[in-house]
């Protein structure tokens, strides 16, 4: 697959996370894709990873995505990025706090056609989730 087709394919999941588009971003991964991600588990097929993206958007729906890195090995793909965003809706049970987070990020992507059949998401959750006051961080000393 040429590195444009992929290149292409991560800039239109980014410009379609940005635009807050779950269902624009289902269809650029394979009927049976598998998504690994710390927040929402293993998802499989595009309903379940449109799902995920439909809750992360109504906890933070401001999320902005920005591309760091692509690493390209035809059909394999590391993509590092940073996303930010304000606490507003429900998240693990936490009501929307209003904090802002910024997170980094790297995705391990497998391409097949030119859509993601599978996709490591690698993140910091747990300085997610003491951004956003879910735990508590205390310091050594």
């Amino acid at each position: 697959m040429p590195r444009a087709t992929l290149e292409a394919l991560i800039k239109r999941q980014i410009d379609a996370w940005n635009r807050h588009d779950p269902a624009s971003l289902a269809q650029q991964y394979t009927p049976d894709a598998i998504v690994e991600s710390p927040m929402f588990a293993n998802l499989r097929g595009r309903q379940a990873i449109e799902g995920s993206n439909r809750a992360f958007l109504t906890s933070f729906p401001d999320a902005e995505f920005a591309l760091d890195t692509v690493v390209i090995d035809a059909p394999r793909m590391a993509v590092f990025l940073k996303f930010k965003a304000t606490h507003v809706g429900e998240f693990f049970g936490l009501p929307g706090t209003n904090k802002h987070i910024q997170v980094p990020m790297a995705r391990f992507v497998t391409t097949e056609g030119g859509l993601i059949a599978h996709e490591r998401r690698i993140y910091d959750f747990t300085g997610l989730l003491v951004q956003v006051g879910v735990l508590r961080a205390t310091p050594v000393g």
